[in-house]
This record gives C-alpha cells, structure tokens and sequence, in this order.
C-alpha cells in the first residue's frame, strides 16, 4: 500500500504541472514552459488550448439555469445544442462531478433526462421546430457518453432509464429503407441518419443493448443512397448528386458501423477528401460548413495519420482566426452555441476523451 503522504505529494505534483483537477480527476493536458512537445497531442498548440477555454467559457457562460442553450441559436434547437454544448464539455474531460466545467456537464444531463418522454423521444414542448430527431440523437449520444462518468446513484438510474427508452425509440423509427428522418417513423434522409447511428454506438459503448439489426440496416441504406461519384446523396428518393456535408457524415457513420475497410467507406472517404482538397478554404462551398467539418473531421482522425497530417493543422488554424472576441464561434447561420460546440469537439479530438470519436 502507498503510504498517504506518498499520494498526497503525488497529487500536489500532478496538480502544478496542471495535470490534476481540482476534484482530483485527471485534468486536460496543460503545458508548462518547455514541456509542450511532450504533454500536447500531436498538432495540439498552446493556442489551440487556449482557444477551446475560451470558447467553453462562452458556452459555459451562455447556459441557461434549466441546464439548456436557449440563447445564441439554440432558442429554436434547444435539445439538440443541449447535447452538442455537453459533448464539446465531455471531450474537454469533464464530467458532472469532475472538472472545471462539471457544473455545466451536471445542468446538460439533468435537462435532458427531464426531456425524456413516455415514448423515448428526447425532446422539449416545441420538439426542436418540429423536427425532433437530430436533437434526440445528439441528446443520446451525450447522456451516453456521460453516463459511465455518473456517480449519483438516483441521477445515473434516470439516464439509464432514458437512453435505453431512446434507443428503443430509434431503433422503431427506423424506416423500412433503413434510415430515420426528422420526425420517427416518417421516412428517411441522410443528416438525421448519421445522427442515430452514431447515438446508437454510443449507448452500445456504454453498455446498452443495441440490435445488430438496425445497424446493419442504416447501413446498407447508406449503400443505397451512394452515387457514382462515391458520395452519398441527400435521401434514397432524392435523386440527384452527393452532398459533400452528408457524404462526411457518412465516413464517420460508416466508421461507427465497424465497415472501416468496406467498399463504400473506402469510395466515399476518396469522395470527401478530394473535395476538401479542392478547396483550401475553410468553406467548402456549401452553407453547411461547420457540420461538414464536424463530421469530416471525425473520418479524417478514424482514417489515420495521412489523413489527419494533412487536415487538421489548416483547420486549427482557420478555426483560431475565425473565433470571436467573447470565445464563440458563429456556424451555419445557426448561432454561436451550434458553431462553438462544433469548433471546440474538432478542435479536442486528439485528447480522445470521447470513445465515439475514435476507431
């Protein structure tokens, strides 16, 4: 046995190097003068550090006191940033008890555990403008993620509770094509489709039972859906050619399925990539720019180093020119809770806090 003093010091050490929170919890790597090359991820930069405080703190501070994002954007979306803002908070390493932002984390989970309704649906009185299931998915994947983190005995049965009821849910609201759309049961297209399938992986990380069935079923929908070019298209009755954001979404999906060396992973992830080639800029040509990156960004990591080299330091630094003074980000003409989320989970995935984010 380590004697207690032994611990004690221990604790004292790790926490002036910045290595310990304050709860004790391991903290995000922070570097100190000269040690940056070895406490930072790869790519990671103490400005980069520094931006993603900074825009936690906006959202922190931009919180609603029901636990909600209500103001920036997320008036008309509340659900779904309430999920988005927690995961940004989950992949800085916090967690309801643990971490600066654990205060934010705790109000996330127990606002959407009171969203949680007798059919499963996760979503609020105006069901996110009427299109419930982005929200429900980005809110199932959050509580999932936070789940294993959940001390509170009471709480933790709560959100035990209501995933398994959203995975129900999501698992019968899956059409007979094999996808879901923006209300459960009524058809399907391909943004709400990648939301559920990476919700399902991660209640299915989390320990919740997730039948084989409807993944395997989204993905062969995607399969369906796939174009010559390689992408994937807005919907199976759409027509048309592949839309680049979906087409990113669908790396990541696929990825999340296990198909990471299937034929239409490989073709698609070509897709993509020759796309964001194309185009230096952090636009890519489309008004859905900062969910192309969300999820493009997820395929790129998954993919491996090549991929990752060549993607990620542009974007970090596109990401620190395009932050505001108060810490936000503006995305997709959604407001400042959307787009911050989204730049502050891109730019924390080499932390791998989150397991729904890596291979």
């Amino acid at each position: 046995m380590i004697p207690k003093s032994s611990l004690l010091r221990r604790r004292e050490f790790l926490r002036g190097l910045g290595l310990l929170a304050a709860g004790g919890a391991l903290a995000p790597a922070r570097p100190t003068s000269g040690q940056e090359k070895e406490v930072l991820p790869k790519h990671i930069t103490p400005e980069t550090l520094r931006a993603v405080v900074k825009g936690l703190d906006y959202l922190a501070g931009a919180q609603a006191e029901d636990g909600s994002w209500i103001t920036g954007g997320g008036q008309a979306y509340p659900v779904a940033m309430t999920g988005l803002a927690g995961t940004a908070f989950l992949a800085h390493g916090n967690s309801p008890t643990r971490g600066k932002y654990s205060k934010a984390v705790q109000g996330a989970v127990e606002y959407l555990v009171r969203c949680s309704t007798a059919t499963g649906l996760i979503t609020g009185p105006g069901q996110d403008s009427g299109q419930p299931m982005h929200g429900h998915g980005f809110a199932l994947m959050f509580l999932a993620c936070a789940y294993g983190s959940i001390t509170k005995a009471s709480l933790r049965n709560q959100v035990a509770d209501a995933i398994r009821k959203a995975v129900t849910l999501t698992s019968q609201g899956q059409s007979s094509a094999g996808g879901w759309t923006y209300v459960p049961g009524t058809g399907d297209e391909g943004s709400v489709t990648v939301t559920q399938v990476q919700a399902l992986r991660a209640a299915h990380n989390a320990g919740f039972l997730v039948p084989k069935a409807v993944i395997d079923s989204a993905a062969d929908y995607l399969e369906k859906c796939r174009t010559p070019e390689g992408g994937i298209r807005y919907s199976l009755l759409s027509g048309g050619g592949p839309r680049l954001p979906i087409s990113a979404a669908a790396v990541a999906t696929l990825y999340n399925a296990g198909q990471f060396d299937s034929p239409i992973a490989t073709d698609c992830l070509k897709y993509v990539w020759d796309q964001f080639r194309a185009r230096d800029e952090w636009s890519k040509g489309g008004a859905h720019d900062y969910y192309a990156h969300l999820y493009a960004s997820q395929g790129f990591y998954m993919a491996g180093d090549a991929y990752w080299d060549a993607y990620f330091p542009k974007t970090r630094d596109q990401l620190l020119a395009m932050q505001a003074g108060d810490g936000s980000w503006s995305g997709d003409g959604i407001g400042q809770v959307y787009g911050t989320s989204i730049a502050a989970i891109i730019l924390q995935l080499p932390f791998k806090y989150l397991p729904v984010f890596q291979r």
